[in-house]
Parts: structure tokens; sequence; C-alpha cells
């Protein structure tokens, strides 16, 4: 049985299951093992992590009277609170930014966009690989190159917010560093509309994205790509990496301060635990409590060199876990809003059986996206693709769970969404 406790109450003998938090966190390659260690025990209770899954039948349980919550206590709550997302009201901030000229953006459907957005993939990739090599090389930042490409991305979210989102995700794990960046990007101009922010904020947002982590420019490959669990020291290293990109922005000039902030307080966390400063609360503006948001979201659903990414909506789950401690919640609810309950990629059962992947999001409902089914759970074999719109009128099929891709081991399941062959990506 899956439990989740608090940190101090882990012991030697229980079965780490899962940490309560990103994998950028801890310096442990692998989150399931028997704790046997004193030394990992110490290394897992000097991190920020305040919680954990434990799995009591592979190891020792908690003493009677601690307290724990099962998973699926914690998995009806989140959908509880999921549920309750449409009735409430719009959060909306402001973010300072100086004048931008403004473009046309008629909205395109998702088949159409998704063509376009792989071709912005591909030339912000380019882009970005410049300028982390120029910065490898201590070369000023060239932000009007940056600039150019934060208004592309824009534009494509802009005319239809789920297709460059999804397609960036579909990064490579030798490609993660450099598509991270445009994915967090296109994440934070996608946040920036949900709130309602200008397009000249939105842009300021977009820019954030693009550029908060610049500062792995400073890391060395061998540490940033290592396929393994990363010593103290290392993980020391990869750490500094927002002071390291915040003194590279700053060096470079001509960004907004609100840029150089995000850059410096991404992994800040509400409770105070994050770093490099600690702050807390309200002491973490806006801009960087929304990149910690659209940073964590992109990392944990990518493939890395040592570890699969999760399924979107799991990964939404899982945050949403983590939210009273790391994210602001209010922000946190509306990027759910802003992606969906279950995001583009995600699996899931209808009420027929038919198990489908989400296609494209429901503008007026959250529970409602357009679905492509192709395998029947009755039958046990594949159908006929079928796009299923949940919101038609006359439509009985319901999202009845979500699946885990793991488990079913689809290999077209992204060219199934996408429309776009694994070897294009």
């Amino acid at each position: 049985m899956l439990k989740r406790i608090q940190i101090r109450h882990l012991t030697l003998g229980m079965y780490l299951h899962e940490f309560c938090g990103s994998w950028m966190e801890h310096p442990f390659w692998r989150a399931k093992f028997l704790l046997k260690d004193p030394k990992d025990l110490a290394r897992i209770q000097a991190t920020s992590i305040r919680e954990c899954w434990i799995d009591t039948d592979k190891g020792v349980d908690v003493t009677p009277g601690t307290a724990s919550v099962s998973r699926a206590e914690a998995d009806a709550q989140i959908e509880t609170d999921f549920s309750q997302l449409e009735d409430l009201p719009p959060l909306q901030v402001s973010l300072p930014l100086p004048p931008l000229p403004a473009r046309n953006r008629a909205p395109t459907d998702m088949e159409s966009e998704l063509k376009m957005a792989a071709s912005i993939c591909m030339q912000s990739k380019q882009a970005v690989v410049s300028m982390f090599n120029e910065a490898r090389m201590g070369r000023a930042l060239d932000t009007s190159s940056a600039k150019s490409l934060v208004q592309d991305i824009s534009d494509s979210v802009t005319r239809n917010p789920g297709a460059l989102i999804s397609l960036a995700r579909l990064k490579t794990a030798d490609d993660y560093t450099y598509m991270h960046s445009v994915a967090v990007c296109a994440l934070m101009v996608a946040l920036a509309r949900q709130l309602k922010l200008d397009d000249e904020q939105t842009r300021l947002a977009g820019m954030a994205g693009l550029l908060h982590d610049l500062g792995k420019a400073a890391v060395p490959l061998a540490v940033l790509n290592k396929p393994g669990k990363l010593t103290d020291q290392e993980f020391t290293v990869v750490r500094s990496h927002p002071v390291a990109g915040h003194q590279m922005l700053k060096e470079g000039g001509n960004l907004p301060e609100a840029v150089l902030d995000a850059c410096l307080h991404h992994h800040e966390k509400m409770d105070g635990t994050g770093y490099p400063d600690r702050l807390r609360g309200d002491a973490i503006s806006v801009i960087a409590r929304m990149t910690a948001i659209c940073d964590v979201y992109d990392a944990i659903t990518s493939d890395r060199c040592y570890k699969r990414g999760w399924d979107p909506s799991k990964s939404l789950h899982r945050m949403a876990e983590w939210s009273r401690d790391h994210f602001d919640a209010r922000l946190f609810q509306a990027f759910v809003k802003t992606i969906g309950i279950y995001p583009v990629g995600s699996l899931v059962r209808l009420t027929s059986g038919r198990l489908g992947v989400v296609t494209e999001q429901c503008p007026t409902a959250l529970v409602t996206p357009i679905v492509k089914v192709f395998f029947s759970t009755q039958s046990e074999l594949r159908i006929p693709p079928e796009l299923v719109n949940l919101a038609a009128p006359g439509t009985t099929e319901k999202i009845v769970a979500r699946e885990d891709p793991d488990l079913w081991n689809f290999p077209d399941l992204n060219t199934l969404w996408s429309g776009i062959a694994e070897t294009a990506w």
C-alpha cells in the first residue's frame, strides 16, 4: 500500500516509492529503493522536499498514530479540487514591460497550427543552441534574436494554445536543455493569456520563460547530461545555475528587471525551502512564481537522459500534491485551466471502455476535450481511430479515468494526437 508521509517520519527499512517533488530537487538518480543506508537517509532529510510516498508492501510501515495519506485519498482530493476550477473567478495580475509592436494573429485549427509549430520549434531550437553556445564562450547575449523568437512563439500560442505547447514536450533527451527553454516560453505565454495580461506583458512572460535556464550554460555538459546519480558536489553545481544565469543576463544588458528576477528565482518555493535565496510567499515575484510552475511542468513531462517523463495528466496530479508548499495556489489553478485537466497527449478511458488520447482542449469546459479513440478494452484490440468531441451536443461519452501510458505501452501514442511521425522530432 502506498502512503504519503512527512520526510521527518522516514526511517531505515522503509521502501521509498516516490519523492513529493520534482527530481530536480534531489540528488538521487532513482526514487524507488529500499532505504538501508543511514547516509541516504541523511541526504534525503537535507533536501528541501517535505513529503514522500512509501510502499508498505515492500518495506517498513509507519508507526501507529503517524499521520499519512493513502494514494486513493490523495487522488480523490485532487479530483475534487480540479472539478471546482471552472467555478473560480479569473485571476488577474500585472507585469511591467516596455511597449512592443503588436501583430495580427488569426485563430487556426489544431492540425494547421501543429505544422507551423513544428517549423517554429525547429527554428527556435537552433536559435537557443546558438544562444547557449555564445554563453558558454563568455560572449554577451544578443537579446534582439530572443525577442524575435518570443514573438513567433507568442503568435503561435495565440493562434492555437495547444499546438506548440504540446509539440515542444516531444523533445529527445539530448535536446532537453534547449527545447526546455522553448517549451517554458510557450507555457508562460499561454499562462499569461489565461491571466488576461496584455500583449506587452505576455511577451515579457515569454522572454522570462525563454531565458530562465540560461545559467545551465555554465554547468559542465558531463554533469548536465549525466545518466546517473549526481554527487553532492555535482548537485551543488547544478543548483548554481540561477545565479550564473542572472549574472549572464545582467551583463548582457537591455533586459527588463522582471526577466532577470525570473531567471534568479524560478526555483524558489512558497514555503521558503527553495533556492538560491530561500524567499517565501509574496517575497517571490509573480513572474518568478509563474516561471516556477511552467519550468517544473515541462521538466517532469520530458524524457531525460536518466529518467522518462511522466504523462501530462499524471504530472498535473503530482504538482497538485506539491502545490501546498511549492507553488502559488491561484497561479497553479490558472495553469491547470491553461492546459486542461487532461492536457493534450493524455491517455484516457471513456465510459464505453474505449481508450483514447486527448488531441485538443474544449475552450468552454475542462472535462470535455476532443479525444482520438483507438483501442477497445472489451476486445483488447486496436480499432480505427475516431475523433470524439466530448463537448458536442448529444455526446454520451465521458472520461472516467486517466490511464498510465507505461502500462499500455502504445508505441505511436504521440503520433496519434500530433499526426507527426516520431522520427520527425
